[in-house]
């Protein structure tokens, strides 16, 4: 880890968890952390190296003049909980590398434990059958049995066997082999809407997250983004629907067109 981490603060924390984040389906992980980063008053950490981690494989142009290659950034946050046992940290990276993701998931390990974290979340997406129109609920999977079964008190779906994919799955895994405390919370998002961003499942996640870290939270915002998102997907099924429809009935005006022709054809001769 040395040289590939720059902080910009050293803050003595109480005791304190941290939560882990990086783009996947559904955004749900990163809708989560951005939230809990924008409503509680968190503070710079620290930034890991990106050169490291992640190849450019081109530039931007602007105005005929070439730029730097552009790294994805991973940074570090932490908010000090004035009212409750435990500080939090948040990392949140903008993008997965391809080939360094196992280096990258010890690295925001090692930053936690230098903080002597307590405990590491992540967040995903648990892809289910569920309608859009219903109320994703959370599942929850931990790093040992002890977990789990606190995990039971807050009401979290049981998912037995499933695989969590990219980082968000892999740094849990790294934690178990390091003996850490690992908790994931996967929001249900439908199997037919994993390309569009879904803050129905992120909401519900937040509300887990809310009640099991004990923290004031003013969720306004984002119940009003889930129920716009929530219509908006509305419309879409709705679109998508009246296409397929469309593209498959054909309108009863419409038949024997051709077949008219012909008659006509037909009649003049």
């Amino acid at each position: 880890m040395k040289g590939l981490v720059k902080y910009y603060a050293r803050p003595r924390l109480n005791s304190p968890y941290m939560i882990a984040a990086w783009p996947g389906i559904g955004n749900v992980s990163i809708i989560v952390a951005s939230y809990l980063r924008k409503q509680l008053d968190f503070k710079r950490l620290a930034e890991i190296e990106p050169s490291h981690f992640f190849n450019p494989i081109g530039v931007l142009v602007k105005d005929n003049i070439v730029e730097a290659p552009q790294f994805p950034q991973s940074k570090f946050y932490y908010w000090k909980n004035r009212s409750g046992e435990h500080d939090l940290i948040i990392f949140m990276g903008d993008d997965q590398p391809i080939t360094q993701g196992y280096d990258l998931a010890n690295t925001v390990l090692d930053v936690g434990l230098k903080y002597q974290v307590k405990r590491f979340f992540t967040f995903a997406a648990a892809l289910t059958h569920i309608h859009h129109t219903e109320q994703s609920r959370v599942w929850g999977v931990g790093t040992n049995r002890n977990l789990t079964r606190e995990l039971r008190q807050f009401d979290l779906i049981q998912g037995g066997n499933l695989q969590i994919a990219g980082l968000n799955g892999l740094l849990l895994g790294l934690a178990k082999e390091r003996k850490l405390d690992g908790i994931c919370l996967l929001g249900e998002v439908p199997m037919y809407a994993t390309r569009m961003p879904n803050p129905m499942a992120a909401l519900s996640v937040l509300d887990a997250i809310k009640m099991m870290l004990n923290i004031k939270l003013d969720m306004t915002e984002i119940q009003q983004i889930a129920l716009e998102s929530k219509e908006k997907m509305k419309q879409l099924v709705a679109e998508a629907m009246g296409e397929y429809i469309n593209y498959f009935t054909e309108p009863i005006w419409e038949q024997g067109e051709e077949g008219g022709s012909e008659e006509d054809e037909e009649g003049d001769n």
